[in-house]
């Protein structure tokens, strides 16, 4: 792993930018789901994962309250990280098709998975500051990425967070030129692709509006441009 990106997963736990999320994760740590009484919960600002040398960058909306925020990975231990992670493997890009937490042996290829927000938030909606607040992160770590080839951005909210990222680091102008459209791909400057997909949340997975052969379609797309 680079040094910017090893800096950036070392100190993200310890931010504390957002106070409402801290408080919420904290919470949600202390109380715990039923299900989960007797495991530890992560309960900080959850770091990205995945291969430091990727040219795909994944990035969702945030962490669950009970999945990574509990776990401390992204998309780990809830139904949309199952989603996901079987499409991943199904693309070869992860070397098994399950992520149940930090120490079960999973890896990635040439993927790297971020968030737009990095603490879980009350009702999975945070605030326009707090988005503000947390881009920063995903401002640093595009620059800890020199091969990213191709983003893929799961969900309307996590598209237009990595188009103000994209235009605070002077790569874009308007994102208004970008609409979010699940498959749409974007040819960006410096040689970067830009795909949108539906998010794999439950409420878009359970009533197919997010089928697993359309995810696979856009995995193929990004690997398409990664090969080209």
């Amino acid at each position: 792993m680079t040094a910017a990106l090893t800096e950036i997963q070392r100190v993200l736990p310890d931010c504390e930018l957002c106070p409402r999320l801290r408080a919420w994760s904290r919470q949600v740590a202390r109380e715990r789901r039923r299900a989960f009484a007797g495991e530890p919960y992560w309960g900080l600002p959850v770091p990205s994962f995945g291969d430091p040398r990727a040219r795909l960058l994944l990035i969702g909306l945030a962490p669950a309250a009970h999945g990574a925020n509990r776990t401390g990975r992204m998309f780990t231990g809830d139904r949309s990280g199952d989603f996901l992670y079987a499409a991943l493997h199904r693309a070869g890009l992860a070397n098994q098709p399950h992520s149940r937490n930090r120490q079960d042996g999973l890896r990635l290829r040439d993927t790297w998975i971020a968030a737009a927000v990095r603490c879980a938030p009350p009702q999975n909606r945070p605030t326009p500051s707090e988005f503000d607040a947390c881009r920063s992160w995903l401002r640093r770590e595009l620059n800890a990425l020199p091969q990213l080839r191709a983003v893929i951005t799961l969900g309307a909210l996590a598209h237009r967070q990595f188009l103000l990222a994209a235009r605070e680091l002077g790569w874009i102008g308007r994102p208004a030129a970008f609409p979010f459209a699940h498959a749409a791909q974007y040819r960006l400057p410096h040689g970067l692709t830009l795909l949108a997909c539906y998010h794999p949340s439950q409420q878009n997975t359970f009533t197919g509006r997010l089928t697993p052969a359309m995810l696979d379609a856009v995995l193929r797309h990004a690997q398409i441009v990664l090969e080209n």
